[in-house]
Order: C-alpha cells, then structure tokens, then sequence
C-alpha cells in the first residue's frame, strides 16, 4: 500500500525539478536545435552566446547520445569556405513517456523530442485508490513500452493531474475529485519504471508544452497564463519564462472562485463555485439528460454542435461564457503577452473561443489562444513534463 507523503513547506522561488531554466549549457544547445534546427553549429553559438568550441563538444555529446543527428548540408556554391553540415532533433532515437491521470480515466503516451504522439492508450479506472490507479499505470506504461519503445532509449516519464501537486516532492497533495490526499506517485513510479520521473499540475505542465513547441511558444516564453478546464480547473502563469510554483506549490488554485448564479454544489460543499460551474462533469450530465449524447465525454458534446444541436451549442456557449469570465480576470491580474484557454469546445470550434475572447476588455482579446494541442491535450502535458527536464540539463 503506498504510504501518504509528509506534507512540506519550502520557499517557491528555489530551483524546483520543472521550475528552472534551460540554463544548462547543453540544454541550451539543445533548445537552439528544437527551435531552429536544422541550424549549424556557428548559427548555435550565435543563438546561445556559447563559444564555437563549447557548441562543438557539447553537440558531439548530444550526437552520441542520439538526441540530435546531422542531416545534410544544403547545396551552394562549390568549393566556397568550410561546409556547414546542420544539425537536427533525431526523431526516431530517443523518446519519453507522457501519463495523464483525469477523474474518469488515465492516458499512457509515448512522445518523441519534439513532443510529437508516436503512441498512446486510453483507459478507464478500475477503482479510484491511489494503489489501483497506480498499479494499472505501471502495467499500462510497460505494455506501452514493449510494444511501442523497444527500438527507442526512454529517456524519461512525466505525469500531469489536477488538483495540488507538489512537484519538488512529486506528490499529489490533493486531488479532491479523486479523493486523493498526499499521494508519492513520484516515487512510486519511479521505483516501478526505473526512470526519472517528473509531476506536475494541468495547467503547469501544458504551458511548458506552449513554451517548448506550441505555436505561440515567443509568447508563452515572456509572460503567459494558462487557464485549464476539464473535470478539474487551474491556472499556471510565467514571468520572464519562469512558471511559478508558489511557496507550497499550490499557484494556480481558481476552482473556488466564485460565479455568479451557479447552483451546482462542489466538492468543497459549496454552490457558486467556478468549477463546479463549468466542469465537464457537470456539462455531460446535463447533455446526457437532454439526450444529446450518447457517449459520456465532452467530444460528444462537441460533436453533437459540429452537426447542428442547437442545444449542444447552448451549452458549450454558456461555459464559454463563464470561463470567459474567469479568463478577464486573469488576464487584468497579469496583463500576460498571451492567454492560452485549454478547454474543450475552444479547442476543437472557432465559436466557444469568439464567446472567450468577448468577455475580454478592449483591446485584448487577441491576445486569447487556445490550446495548441487540441488533439492531443492531455497526452502533450504528461509528455511536456518529461520533456521539459530533458531540454534542461539532457546530458
């Protein structure tokens, strides 16, 4: 039985596993590869202010340990200077692991280096314990890694859920929909899987998703927000390209911000609540009840709207309309250079996000994405946790 972890407190602004900055010099090398290549090596120093020794060594560590390739040298001129030959991301030598744990389900994916779906699986839990949850995940992420990674080093696993995550401890410190309460899933993974093992909450992890490989990752790298809403709602923010944690890793806690005119008891016992206002939970349940749907999740919801509920549509508008709500909020909190909404209807229809972007104060509104990843979502933030400690210190 997995043991509940002691509960600690410690300052937000130390260096976390997750927290720093590619500051590692391989890491930058590495960084200027993903975001340029193919780029050769003089490009590199320019890019990093690293001297052209230091890129030389550094890229011949990270081409033996298959994490770039050399790819060939773009025709010009013959027999002018020294050829220049590029470097790239090797896409088919190395990978990660992505998990995602959601109220009803897990997702176990494996991802390449540029955060790209090579697999994945999908599966309902069998019991919510922390120990079944945990033990289905081991047996899923090794099924995942024999018949998918045997050609592929594995380089590292990251997990992302809701509620409280401290990452430095990787421990689920509350995840009330789950019924969970300081749960070491870290550690517990890690033993399992013999891998490096890396946690974090919804929005944390797929805004680092947004700053390594989303379409607004200039943005996303200045200031940012991330607003989540799933079964669980949370909010991740950046300065300066730094995600910050807060003192308890707790930053990002909006599910008991108030709403106006909501009914809908949460799962602190009270009504009014934004999440227990705009929670899938709560939108497929009254889908179901109008008969709209007939599977139980979102993308049935949104399907339904694609052709042609009018009724489907209502409702994704009226939670577009409150998250919108929530988002102004923010976005007068932080005045971020961008504002990602990860949210199922903005991901996948044009509308929902036009009714986000309305609630917004003049002026701003483009300053509202949606998510990057909309196929993807919750296999990209397991994965962007994993990444994210990959691209700062690789070697």
């Amino acid at each position: 039985m997995i043991q509940p972890a002691a509960r600690t407190t410690r300052r937000g602004d130390l260096p976390v596993p997750g927290q720093r900055r590619p500051s590692d010099s391989a890491g930058a090398v590495l960084r200027a590869v993903l975001d340029h290549g193919p780029i050769a090596r003089s490009s590199i120093a320019r890019a990093t202010r690293l001297s052209a020794a230091s890129v030389s060594g550094l890229a011949g560590s990270l081409l033996e340990h298959r994490l770039i390739r050399e790819v060939p040298e773009a025709a010009g001129p013959p027999g002018i200077g020294r050829p220049h030959v590029p470097l790239d991301i090797d896409g088919d030598a190395v990978a990660v692991i992505g998990v995602h744990i959601a109220v009803p389900r897990t997702t176990v994916a494996l991802l390449d280096l540029r955060g790209r779906i090579l697999a994945q699986r999908q599966d309902l839990h069998r019991d919510k314990h922390p120990d079944s949850v945990i033990a289905a995940l081991i047996e899923r992420i090794a099924a995942l890694r024999h018949d998918h990674g045997a050609r592929r080093r594995v380089l590292a696993l990251g997990l992302a859920t809701g509620g409280w995550v401290d990452s430095s401890q990787g421990t689920v410190v509350e995840h009330p929909a789950l019924g969970w309460n300081d749960v070491p899933i870290g550690a517990a993974l890690a033993g399992a899987t013999g891998l490096p093992v890396r946690i974090d909450s919804n929005s944390r992890a797929l805004l680092r998703a947004e700053q390594l490989f989303g379409a607004a990752a200039a943005q996303a790298r200045g200031s940012a927000v991330l607003l989540f809403v799933g079964n669980v709602v949370d909010v991740a923010f950046s300065s300066g390209g730094v995600i910050h944690q807060g003192p308890r890793s707790a930053a990002g806690a909006v599910a008991h911000l108030p709403v106006e005119g909501c009914d809908e008891v949460c799962s602190c016992g009270r009504t009014g609540c934004l999440q227990a206002a705009v929670s899938e939970r709560v939108l497929v349940r009254r889908a179901l009840a109008a008969n709209l749907i007939a599977r139980p999740d979102i993308h049935g919801i949104v399907d339904a709207a694609r052709d042609g509920s009018a009724e489907a549509f209502a409702l994704l508008d009226e939670r577009a309309r409150l998250v919108g709500r929530a988002a102004a909020l923010l976005h007068d909190l932080f005045d971020p250079e961008v504002l990602f909404v990860a949210e199922g209807g903005a991901n996948r229809l044009p509308e929902p996000l036009e009714t986000v972007r309305a609630q917004m104060r003049p002026g701003v509104a483009g300053t509202v994405r949606a998510s990057s990843f909309p196929a993807h979502v919750l296999a990209t933030a397991g994965g962007a946790v994993a990444l994210d400690h990959v691209y700062a210190a690789p070697l």
